[in-house]
């Protein structure tokens, strides 16, 4: 028996946007989670057809609900609940922001050292 309603937070966890539902009802408190050009509470009952935009530094994701379902599937299925209609143009601001030279290091890791230096070095000037 299909669904007819759920909780837009555990939606977005059970198609794998968030990685916990936690994650995801904070992302609605925090105003990141907009439906219909309103900000949304992590209660927001959510129906097929809707439109969800889910902000993510730099990129504000645009998803179609297509099926509801109440638990959390692989990364195969969840093409059959929800669709992705990300513009172009916030996709390409991703890889902007990849192509920019700006280096994410793993939390703790530390300081680069003088090896990984150079690296990022002959990377940045396309060296490699």
């Amino acid at each position: 028996m299909p669904l007819k309603e759920i909780r837009i937070d555990k939606y977005l966890w059970a198609i794998r946007v968030y990685k916990t539902r936690n994650i995801a009802t904070e992302a609605c408190r925090k105003g990141k989670i907009i439906i219909n050009n309103v900000e949304v509470k992590p209660s927001r009952i959510i129906k097929p057809g809707d439109i969800i935009h889910v902000k993510k530094i730099p990129v504000i994701y645009t998803y179609k609900v297509k099926l509801l379902l109440s638990n959390r599937v692989s990364a195969k299925l969840v093409p059959e609940y929800a669709e992705d209609i990300t513009p172009e143009e916030e996709l390409a601001k991703l890889k902007l922001q990849h192509a920019s030279g700006f280096f994410i290091r793993d939390r703790g890791a530390g300081r680069p050292t003088k090896k990984e230096r150079r690296t990022i070095d002959k990377i940045r000037n396309n060296e490699f």
